[in-house]
């Protein structure tokens, strides 16, 4: 599955966020520039610097100096293809990194992994669950955690049966069977639901949107007075008034917009420019590894620390198969934005 971007929170509502008292007590992580460091070995970036995605990567790349000091991220550009990662992570190999945080999509990740052949721990961008193995950690933001974290949220909101729309996207097919898998751990019923169909007779307690788009919005206003609760994933964070007006009440689960926000606001000051959660993901990557490099337990131990790390896109805890669990903000949807009101654990 190729990776699937992520919506970016408008930065007008962080900062309206930010400025409305609620950011007060929360900083930055404290990621960056410790006076002393006994580790001095650098780490390696793999983003495309060059290519159609080369935005994105120097936008990456901005976000990891941002955590860790500049002397210790050297970055190597993946050109956004396989063969360019391989390249790459070849050339990588040679400066004997700590860690190697990238590459950024489903595609290259094979193709770092056989070339690292686990002599470095890898920390990859993609959200393509499927490629995790040990020693190469998924980092993205997948369909499967903010699946599982709107779900149990709403299960102890007493939801028991859910139905959930398919827009027909890779990301509402893996939100679908995160959902499937689900039913015997929580005591769920699931079943899906074609974007244009109606409800059934026998109406579930939530409909899940996975996706955005016009035809979930369009769905979304077909149910709203139904009774039924409505769920949804970051995917489908909109601050369109029309759309916040269909999807008044809706339970979501994104990272913290506040953290996001505080986050989102620095990067535009350092770098003139919007951040959106892809950028974030190498800002907390970079982040984690500065904060190994202060404990002195920079490399494939460290990362797996069972007391996680703190980052803007939300708690992690490193598995040792490669995965990787993520705890959500659960946001409702109000005509005047998104309120936090809880925090739910994703697979």
């Amino acid at each position: 599955m190729p990776h699937t971007p992520l919506n970016s929170l408008d930065r007008r509502e962080l900062l309206r966020w930010l400025q409305s008292g609620l950011a007060a007590s929360v900083a930055l992580p404290s990621f960056a520039f410790a006076a002393e460091r006994k580790d001095k070995r650098p780490i390696a970036l793999l983003v495309p610097l060059s290519g159609p995605r080369a935005r994105l990567g120097s936008s990456m790349r901005q976000a990891a100096l941002l955590a860790e000091n500049g002397q210790f991220v050297q970055s190597f550009d993946t050109g956004g293809t396989a063969a360019g990662a391989a390249a790459a992570a070849a050339k990588a190999l040679k400066i004997k990194p700590a860690l190697i945080l990238g590459p950024l999509t489903a595609e290259e990740v094979p193709a770092v992994s056989s070339t690292i052949a686990g002599r470095v721990p890898v920390i990859a961008f993609s959200n393509d669950s499927v490629l995790r193995a040990p020693g190469t950690w998924i980092f993205g933001i997948t369909a499967g955690q903010v699946t599982s974290a709107i779900l149990r949220y709403a299960r102890t909101r007493g939801v028991k049966s859910v139905a959930v729309i398919d827009d027909g996207t890779p990301w509402s097919a893996a939100a679908t069977l995160a959902a499937g898998r689900m039913e015997g751990e929580l005591g769920l019923t699931v079943s899906l639901l074609k974007v244009d169909q109606p409800l059934p007779e026998a109406a579930p307690d939530a409909v899940l949107f996975p996706g955005n788009g016009e035809a979930m919005l369009a769905a979304a206003r077909r149910f709203k007075d139904s009774g039924v609760q409505m769920l949804g994933t970051l995917q489908g964070l909109d601050h369109r008034p029309q759309a916040l007006e269909a999807l008044d009440g809706a339970w979501i689960a994104s990272p913290d917009p506040v953290a996001f926000g505080t986050f989102a606001a620095e990067f535009e000051a350092r770098n003139g420019g919007g951040a959106g959660t892809i950028t974030a993901l190498a800002y907390d990557a970079a982040g984690i590894a500065n904060a190994l490099r202060k404990a002195g337990t920079l490399g494939g131990e460290g990362l797996l620390d069972s007391k996680g790390f703190n980052c803007v896109t939300g708690p992690v805890r490193f598995r040792t198969d490669g995965s990787v669990a993520r705890d959500f903000a659960i946001l409702v949807a109000r005509a005047q934005g998104y309120e936090p009101v809880a925090v739910s654990s994703g697979s």
